[in-house]
């Protein structure tokens, strides 16, 4: 459901450009109101989320998909952890839907999808283990990577229940808006695809932005 959110850039309390390829990870508080937004259009971020208190407690898209009976999300949706706690809300979406079953793509998948020389090509499954390398005290590992948010991501599923990758439906200035229910570590990665439309073969930057 398109909302547009009455909160004004300026007043933001962090801004952050976030180029293709690269990362971002940082807690969010309680109450506080986070921001994903598109720049040039048509860009997928891959996101995770962990409780900052305990990060095995982490973002489940089977339960946040089973209590809302639908597989897309968008405003009002409630983003459960793994606990069935409540971990965010969607409170603004100027995009309308997005992605909670495609999944991340990883080296693997690239050579698997695409081709054998596909495989030195960056992913996003590189960009978070870069980002929990560089960055230990968070308290997430390897083992913490799991299914993730494709937020702008496109990725119908077919009559036969098959997912398929389509031209995004973001445009440059799309936004999806969260407000955090407990304290939060946001693990995003600004998808660097080029092997499918997700990203109209031309990855571009975000922008992160939290207000208090």
């Amino acid at each position: 459901m398109i909302t547009q959110s009455p909160l004004k850039s300026e007043n933001a309390s962090y801004r952050k450009t976030v180029l293709a390829g690269d990362y971002f990870i940082h807690v969010i508080k309680q109450g506080q109101t986070f921001r994903i937004l598109d720049l040039e259009g048509n860009q997928a971020a891959d996101t995770l989320f962990y409780s900052a208190n305990d990060p095995s407690e982490r973002y489940s898209a089977m339960d946040t998909i089973r209590e809302q009976g639908n597989i897309y999300l968008t405003t009002g949706t409630k983003l459960l952890s793994n606990h069935c706690n409540v971990m965010l809300e969607i409170t603004a979406d100027t995009c309308g839907r997005h992605d909670t079953l495609g999944g991340a793509c990883a080296t693997e998948s690239n050579t698997v999808r695409y081709a054998l020389e596909k495989k030195c090509m960056h992913a996003c499954r590189d960009s978070w283990m870069l980002a929990v390398a560089e960055h230990e005290e968070f308290g997430i590992g390897k083992r913490d990577i799991t299914h993730n948010i494709n937020f702008f991501m496109n990725v119908p599923v077919t009559a036969n229940g098959e997912l398929t990758f389509e031209d995004g439906i973001s445009d440059a200035g799309k936004y999806v808006e969260m407000k955090a229910m407990m304290d939060v570590i946001a693990l995003v990665s600004n998808c660097p695809q080029l092997n499918n439309p997700c990203n109209a073969y031309n990855p571009t930057p975000i922008e992160i932005l939290v207000w208090d």
